[in-house]
């Protein structure tokens, strides 16, 4: 006797988004760098600034950091990055 599969995922609704133009020079670019706190994700970006460093004369650097890893980013602190800097690093490091 045949066996129905269900597909426990339901319907997806999304929205197409276009991809934002690559970045070719990183000197003199406004660097964030956004801390999830998770455990070891702050050295690993600390590392990853420092490993970009010689590579790039980055106009400034910010850390921002997130209230907790368990929830969004609050709106507030997505619109200061995405308006006071040019690019964003961030990472989980577990």
């Amino acid at each position: 006797m045949p066996q129905t599969v269900y597909d426990p995922r339901g319907p997806v609704e999304h929205q197409v988004k276009p991809l934002a133009a690559r970045i070719i020079r990183l000197d003199g670019l406004r660097l964030a760098v956004l801390d999830n706190t998770k455990w070891n994700g702050r050295r690993l970006l600390e590392y990853t600034v420092e490993s970009l460093r010689p590579l790039a004369a980055f106009g400034t650097v910010t850390l921002y950091r997130k209230q907790t890893y368990t929830r969004f980013a609050d709106p507030a602190l997505l619109a200061g990055i995405a308006s006071g800097n040019d690019i964003v690093l961030s990472a989980i490091g577990d």
